[in-house]
């Protein structure tokens, strides 16, 4: 069971259950627990492939056992999203815990994962239970609808989920609308009814001023 303790910190009880989780985000633990480093990016020979090419550094860890384990990182703020069948893509700087029954893997993400310097591909989540992402101030989530669509700066994209579509566009960005960048950046626009999470802060962008 996945519960917040404050905002930064994410308390997991386990009854020799497993958990995965960022690798070194462990700051507590009681009871009985072992732990097992993972290759991040994806699972299996395709999620091998897919690493070797995009050069992914997230690894990630598997807790097991009997008591509870405390996680958090960089004293970020924690958001808990529950899944249902459904499949939650989130960035790998983001990504926190996940229970161990969930599916982990890759999607290619094109000019957004290139525009932010995060690599081509982002993580992916998908089945029946809950996961943990980490934000940069408190997550914001943003409801999409056919009547609604939404543009987001991608230095403050964290996750999406739903039936979404993406499309990518380049020209004028919120920061050069004002005067205090330059060069050509990318935005992201989101189609279609899902959520949207998005930090107030930006990641250091290298597509231009983002």
């Amino acid at each position: 069971m996945f519960r917040l303790q404050g905002s930064k910190v994410l308390a997991v009880d386990m009854t020799q259950d497993a958990v995965k989780a960022k690798n070194g985000s462990m700051v507590a633990y009681d009871g009985e627990m072992t732990f097992k480093k993972l290759s991040g990016g994806g699972e299996g020979i395709r999620g091998m492939v897919t690493r070797r090419i995009t050069g992914e550094q997230m690894t990630v860890m598997e807790v097991r056992g009997q008591g509870t384990c405390w996680f958090a990182d960089r004293a970020s703020e924690i958001t808990l999203v529950g899944l249902r069948g459904d499949k939650l893509y989130v960035e790998s700087s983001n990504f926190l815990a996940a229970d161990a029954g969930l599916r982990t893997g890759t999607s290619f993400t094109g000019t957004r994962g290139a525009s932010q310097g995060n690599g081509l591909f982002t993580t992916t989540i998908e089945g029946h239970g809950q996961a943990a992402i980490m934000s940069d101030g408190p997550a914001v989530v943003l409801r999409v609808s056919a009547q609604y669509p939404l543009t987001v700066d991608p230095g403050a994209y964290v996750a999406h989920q739903g039936n979404l579509r993406q499309s990518f566009q380049s020209g004028v960005t919120f920061r050069t609308l004002f005067g205090e960048g330059g060069g050509e950046a990318f935005q992201i626009r989101f189609e279609g009814d899902g959520l949207v999470y998005v930090q107030p802060s930006e990641r250091n962008t290298i597509a231009g001023d983002v």
